[in-house]
């Protein structure tokens, strides 16, 4: 009796051991919860990408892979030109080789995963790819967006002050511009991922998209999001405001010079200007409603965010060569080097 009351006491000991350790972790996990802090338990992403239909798949792998590789070609051939062709080292041409390249990062962060997804059944993507792609969104956008300003005020010069042209817009002076564009951008999207990379994500993980989308990647994190949203549509929103803001006052500046001067100058400093202004809008108006002004209609965010990552990239190098007659002359004495040197006489 003795031995068998020792045997029920140890027991119910040993149950009341397990039943105070498993208090201990659920009370421990539900601190982990309130506090948010290490629960990033989400290891990868599912992207649901642009369609489901096997045909469509392959249809958009065709058209996106043709694209992508006239984008890198196209924007090469632009640096390549810049770089070889002595008629073409003055600053506009040093901020278009500088947008070329940005550009095709602008369409390379995203478009190779979109272009290989095509072919896979389960489109998945690492919590680190995943951070990666918002973090290079963002430092390609705001880069560009101040490249843009910065080749405005090039031509604001070259039109409105053209005997201090050479004096202005030295390459020094280039060289500074481009690096504060740069630090601009990387700026504005470290004050981004610092924040997102600490949200807890720990339930769904499928993003609406074929790459991941700053909105739509807080929208899975497993807090309320709301004001977070809105500070981040604020940040976004200073920077692409002022820049646009100071797009607008060069161009109004180049636009009162233009008609104050002769037709034909008028005519050529025009004719400049239509390309930029061409490129400002096709950049800031999908730009601005992807990460400023989210529309929230899914069909309408994937078609923005393909225009903005594939389309805007593609027509940059078009508009830049097609309606500038040095780039024309440049590409024909290009053609004809090396023409000689490949066909022997």
């Amino acid at each position: 009796m003795w031995v068998s009351s020792q045997a029920l006491e140890e027991e119910t000991k040993r149950k009341s051991d397990f039943t105070e350790t498993n208090r201990l972790v659920n009370s421990e996990d539900k601190l982990n919860k309130m506090d948010g802090g290490n629960q990033s338990t989400v290891s990868e992403f599912v992207l649901l990408g642009l369609g489901h239909s096997r045909n469509l798949q392959v249809l958009l792998f065709l058209i996106f892979f043709m694209l992508y590789l006239v984008i890198v070609s196209g924007n090469i051939l632009i640096m390549t030109l810049v770089i070889t062709d002595s008629h073409l080292h003055s600053p506009m041409y040093f901020l278009l080789t500088n947008l070329s390249f940005v550009d095709m990062l602008l369409s390379s962060n995203t478009t190779p995963k979109m272009i290989t997804d095509f072919l896979k059944e389960n489109k998945t993507i690492s919590f680190g790819g995943c951070m990666s792609q918002i973090f290079f969104s963002h430092f390609i956008a705001g880069l560009e967006m101040v490249l843009l300003v910065v080749m405005a005020y090039d031509r604001y010069v070259a039109i409105c002050k053209p005997l201090h042209y050479s004096t202005i817009m030295n390459l020094q002076r280039c060289i500074g511009l481009v690096v504060t564009a740069w630090t601009v951008g990387f700026v504005h999207a470290m004050s981004q991922i610092v924040v997102i990379v600490r949200l807890p994500f720990c339930g769904p993980r499928e993003v609406d998209s074929f790459f991941c989308d700053r909105p739509l990647v807080i929208k899975l994190a497993c807090t309320d999001s709301y004001k977070l949203k809105i500070l981040m549509n604020i940040d976004c929103g200073v920077v692409a405001i002022t820049c646009f803001i100071l797009l607008l006052i060069s161009y109004t500046y180049i636009l009162v010079t233009v008609f104050q001067s002769s037709k034909t100058g008028a005519s050529k400093a025009l004719s400049t200007c239509t390309a930029h202004a061409t490129v400002v809008v096709l950049f800031f108006g999908p730009c601005i409603f992807i990460y400023v002004w989210p529309l929230n209609i899914t069909w309408l965010d994937k078609f923005l965010a393909v225009f903005y990552s594939v389309i805007t990239p593609l027509l940059n190098p078009a508009i830049y060569t097609l309606r500038n007659k040095e780039m024309k002359n440049a590409i024909k004495r290009f053609r004809n080097y090396y023409s000689k040197i490949w066909i022997p006489r």
